[in-house]
């Protein structure tokens, strides 16, 4: 195997005609990688990703060839993969506003070209699901909204509308399952690339709690922050340390490791109704 790239959290090796996409406890928040891991982060994450895959097939088709086929250190943790050439555009479906989200209606009432009704505030359940894309920056810089316009620019009008519809289809769809198991999934991040037939394929890590804002549906309440599933927690502690979002970042105290790794361990349990 030879290291292709290694990421913000993943890793990729290459092996033959196959890409191993290794998942690591490496964590980031606000695009700089904290440098306290959390355990079993990469393997929960990695499973998880594993049955969204299987509940999201019939929508659209997915990089995976095997979870078990993969180097022994690495078990658990990683997927054996079919390369893709990745589309440069982060494709982001919202439900409810917030994150970025919410600070960009409050500045100017739009979300990636998008314009909203008046009045939505933290939380605020969209009428429907919003396709809000982002651009890919390298490791250290910050995504920036793009609009639809911008996207067609950046790959055409045809592949743009397949992006659209089929994050939002992913979105409605893993929003429903939730919805089943009582959580709210607010807003996620997919990634999708071309198959050599031009074909657009699901990869990376899908409706995972690092791509995507879960909360319990039994405390929802707009107009304050919730409760969250995901790395919201470690973003709100990062942001409260008075650290100025750029590198370095600060070591992660234990009992915040333990908080996230709990959190991440909880949702995963009740989405997928297995015990870890």
């Amino acid at each position: 195997m030879k290291l292709l790239h290694s990421g913000k959290v993943r890793d990729v090796y290459a092996d033959g005609d196959d890409l191993i996409l290794v998942a690591s406890d490496r964590v980031s928040v606000y695009d700089v990688v904290l440098p306290t891991p959390i355990p079993d982060k990469g393997r929960l994450l990695t499973q998880l990703s594993l049955w969204w895959f299987e509940q999201l097939a019939d929508l659209v088709p997915n990089h995976v060839v095997s979870a078990t086929d993969v180097p022994a250190e690495f078990a658990g943790r990683a997927i054996r993969c079919r390369r893709l050439e990745m589309v440069p555009v982060e494709c982001i479906a919202r439900g409810y506003l917030t994150g970025l989200g919410l600070k960009e209606y409050e500045r100017s009432g739009s979300v990636s070209g998008l314009q909203l009704g008046p009045g939505l505030v933290e939380a605020s359940k969209l009428p429907e699901p919003i396709f809000t894309p982002t651009t890919k920056a390298p490791v250290g810089e910050h995504d920036e909204f793009m609009t639809y316009a911008e996207v067609v620019d950046k790959v055409g009008a045809e592949t743009a509308e397949q992006l659209r519809d089929i994050t939002v289809r992913v979105y409605r769809r893993g929003a429903e399952l939730a919805a089943e198991r009582g959580i709210i999934v607010a807003d996620t991040k997919i990634e999708l690339g071309w198959a050599p037939d031009g074909t657009l394929v699901l990869g990376d890590e899908v409706l995972t709690s690092d791509s995507s804002r879960f909360w319990p549906a039994d405390s929802y309440e707009p107009g304050r922050t919730q409760f969250s599933f995901d790395k919201q927690y470690l973003r709100n502690w990062a942001a409260g340390t008075g650290w100025d979002k750029q590198a370095p970042a600060p070591e992660v105290p234990a009992e915040v490791v333990e908080m996230t790794r709990a959190r991440y361990v909880e949702v995963y349990e009740r989405l997928t109704g297995r015990t870890w």
